[in-house]
């Protein structure tokens, strides 16, 4: 009990040397004063996990259409925002691509990097409604590993980012991710509009593929950084390389099983899903659900909105 209590006391002593060299102009910010308020939403998501099966265990499904259609074009105006204001701030305020330190001086440009990174943090809070609705809709098979644990370590990591790095080198990821997103919830947005759609959405298996490319990358980037001695968080950037390579090992394993594992299911006809509709991962790479010519039938009909 002693060794719990030292571990305990010291974690706070460290937590509290840390909010000295953290950035004080976010201080102030919504949900950046305490990590209390991105712990608690972080664990009532998990507890949804668990208990939201159970509810609609003995109920039907929800159809939610028009809410996934209004959700998924939302977060494409919400990341294409981001990225926006990402390459924009960046560009004015001279950034480099290959080595960055952070800037905290309120530059009207380093402010408006680090309030795009803000409102990247949010949404991978907003993204927890990926899992909301797969679960409404009891599409609980496309809740994998891999889905929770990209959801839920996005919205805890990045706010520690805000709070210690909001600008510099961190501004590289997630231009390339939200960016990613601005295709990837097009698809899901197109998708769920209907089966009319699906002639136009060919391109779903090039979105894993993306992803794979955008670890590669962040890796490389990292460790160029660390090779050349560049002025950010060494910590950051180590970490950052371990948290990609997890996804690399997770993304290559759900790829080789949805795109090379079964090849022919995916030529078979099928409705695409999003979130909950037809894809896996809503918010990471998803995969088609295909239904094999009427193989798959619902019983009774489906709640509506």
């Amino acid at each position: 009990m002693e060794v719990v209590t030292h571990f305990l006391n010291d974690t706070v002593e460290f937590y509290k040397w840390g909010l000295t060299i953290a950035d004080k102009r976010v201080e102030n910010w919504p949900m950046m004063s305490s990590p209390s308020p991105t712990l608690a939403i972080s664990c009532l998501y998990l507890l949804f996990l668990w208990a939201g099966p159970r509810y609609m265990q003995d109920r039907q499904p929800y159809t939610l259409r028009k809410t996934l259609i209004v959700y998924n074009f939302s977060m494409v105006v919400l990341n294409f925002y981001i990225a926006k204001e990402l390459l924009l701030g960046s560009r004015a305020a001279g950034y480099s691509y290959l080595c960055q330190p952070v800037n905290y001086s309120n530059d009207v440009n380093e402010v408006r990097i680090a309030s795009a990174l803000w409102w990247y943090y949010i949404s991978k809070g907003v993204e927890f409604l990926d899992t909301v609705f797969f679960i409404l809709r009891k599409k609980f098979n496309q809740v994998s590993f891999l889905h929770v644990y990209h959801h839920c370590t996005m919205f805890i990591l990045w706010w520690i980012g805000i709070k210690w790095v909001p600008g510099g080198q961190s501004f590289f990821g997630a231009t390339i991710n939200s960016s990613i997103h601005v295709l990837m919830y097009g698809y899901y947005g197109l998708a769920a509009l209907g089966p009319q759609m699906q002639k136009y959405l060919w391109w779903k298996k090039y979105l894993t593929i993306i992803q794979m490319i955008q670890f590669h990358v962040t890796i490389g980037h990292a460790g160029h950084s660390l090779y050349t001695g560049c002025p950010f968080p060494a910590w950051m950037q180590w970490a950052l390389i371990g948290y990609a390579v997890t996804f690399i090992i997770l993304f290559a394993n759900f790829y080789y099983h949805a795109y090379r594992g079964k090849p022919s299911s995916a030529h078979k006809g099928g409705k695409p899903v999003t979130n909950g509709i037809s894809m896996a991962t809503n918010g990471h790479s998803k995969v088609e659900e295909v239904e094999d010519n009427g193989r798959r039938q619902k019983k009774g009909r489906a709640k509506r909105e």
